[in-house]
């Protein structure tokens, strides 16, 4: 008589079962094919590391390759040595190939902001060089809570309270799949305890010097206990509601551009009377459309704000100079030049 077979941990059931669903998803979308290689981005903490596990026993389901890449980013002691551990875990759970690189982090953009484009960078490369066209990031729901309140704290605007998508495409480079986004990181934990899997525990998580920590393990924790359980998840939901507008917004916007918009030889120009006639929500947006459509800048919202007042403040005033475009109104229309 057969013994019953074991019973699977909840916590890796549900980590296998978002990435299967992000898998068919990218496969549905033609964002992969059959045969193509998926790259995990695995720095060997507990959130990638059960991505990775997932990733090994879900992806061959689907006909796909499952390979990883780590980023060495040189920023603490025996950063090499915990490189090399999360590599031999890759190819402990099949992930082939595994690709360690070691990047220099500039001072761009600051600490944070400065890895996390070296990281960014690293993995493209790795990704152009394997073939990938979809790479797995480990961001959990606690993280999308976290970018959220983030967001909130420093007054951003629906795009960045939007936080981040599933799965996003990007040219040129590869696609970045987040198939945990609704997965909490007590979950990829304890998938990584019911596995066997001994995770890379980064001391930067506990570094109070980045504003991410202190939302995380002094912030986070008052919220919780002053209005009870379920506020990441009221955060996460949040975000899934705004992204939707945005989306709408964003296509009503692309809509209303072919209608009022005029290409000149100098850039691009704006019926004035359309862009009074619209909320200025949508106002804003065509103004941001049209300067990253023509120009590839992308303006903050004071500037958007200060160039929408040519529309609905106009009293004759002069050319805006913003970075790499000038926008002036000539009668009923706005327009944009390189600046």
């Amino acid at each position: 008589m057969n013994s019953p077979r074991p019973r699977l941990d909840p916590a890796v059931a549900e980590t296998r079962l978002a990435v299967r669903d992000l898998l068919a998803t990218a496969l549905d979308d033609g964002v992969v094919a059959v045969g193509d290689l998926v790259l995990v981005a695995l720095s060997g903490g507990p959130d990638s590391l059960a991505l990775a596990a997932a990733t090994a026993f879900e992806a061959g389901k689907q006909g796909l390759r499952a390979g990883a890449v780590v980023v060495d980013h040189a920023l603490q002691a025996g950063s090499e040595a915990v490189a090399s551990r999360a590599s031999r875990q890759a190819s402990e759970l099949g992930l082939d190939p595994v690709t360690v690189r070691r990047v220099t982090v500039g001072s761009d953009g600051g600490p944070e902001g400065a890895a996390r484009e070296a990281r960014h960078a690293s993995i493209a490369d790795v990704a152009s060089a394997t073939g990938s066209r979809l790479v797995l990031l480990g961001h959990t729901l606690d993280d999308q809570a976290e970018t959220v309140l983030l967001g909130l704290l420093r007054g951003s605007g629906p795009d960045s309270l939007s936080g981040m998508l599933p799965l996003a495409r990007r040219e040129p480079g590869p696609a970045y799949g987040r198939p945990l986004l609704a997965v909490r990181r007590h979950t990829t934990r304890q998938a990584c305890a019911a596995a066997g899997l001994a995770p890379w525990h980064d001391p930067q998580n506990d570094d109070g010097t980045f504003a991410r920590v202190r939302v995380r393990n002094a912030l986070m924790p008052v919220l919780e206990r002053e209005l009870g359980a379920g506020v990441p998840e009221a955060l996460a939901r949040t975000a899934d509601q705004l992204r939707e507008d945005s989306a709408a917004l964003d296509h009503f916007a692309e809509e209303i551009a072919e209608d009022i918009a005029e290409h000149t030889e100098a850039g691009i120009s704006l019926s004035v009377r359309a862009l009074a006639a619209n909320p200025p929500a949508l106002r804003q947006r065509l103004v941001r459309l049209a300067v990253e459509s023509e120009f590839g800048v992308t303006l903050s919202r004071v500037q958007t704000l200060e160039v929408c007042r040519l529309v609905t403040d106009w009293s004759g005033q002069g050319p805006i100079d913003l970075p790499g475009v000038r926008a002036s109104r000539s009668g009923d229309r706005l327009s944009f030049s390189a600046g």
